[in-house]
């Protein structure tokens, strides 16, 4: 028996500003996306390397507010990245954590928190 990996699913409220954010600003790119007609509620993959995330629209999969932590292999190159970026609704910075990590943290238009990690010497 094992376990396979995690996808988080978060909820969206802007389907513009959802795009914005994860694709745009973040990097991510749509994998596929779905809506059971064309006025009903979004729900979409969103991937970067081996980060998938799901993103919805629909108020019965989950609340927003949702935090969660992404293993990545250089934060600082990452928030370097960002930063070029000059999106306008984050500058993330990265801190030393006391339990052996750099840690980047942003939040999404709707209230998540990403945290991106690398341990300390990685």
């Amino acid at each position: 028996m094992s376990l396979g990996p995690v996808t988080p699913i978060l909820r969206i409220f802007d389907e513009a500003k959802a795009r914005e954010f994860y694709v745009d600003f973040l990097g991510f790119q749509v994998d596929w996306e779905h809506r059971f007609e064309p006025a009903l509620p979004l729900y979409l993959q969103v991937s970067r390397d081996g980060c998938v995330l799901h993103l919805t629209e629909h108020h019965g999969d989950c609340c927003p507010g949702a935090a969660m932590r992404i293993q990545t292999s250089d934060v600082d190159a990452y928030q370097r990245e960002l930063i070029a970026k000059q999106y306008g609704y984050a500058r993330p910075g990265v801190d030393d954590t006391p339990w052996g990590s750099r840690d980047m943290s942003v939040k999404d238009p709707f209230g998540n928190r990403l945290t991106f990690t690398s341990a300390i010497g990685a």
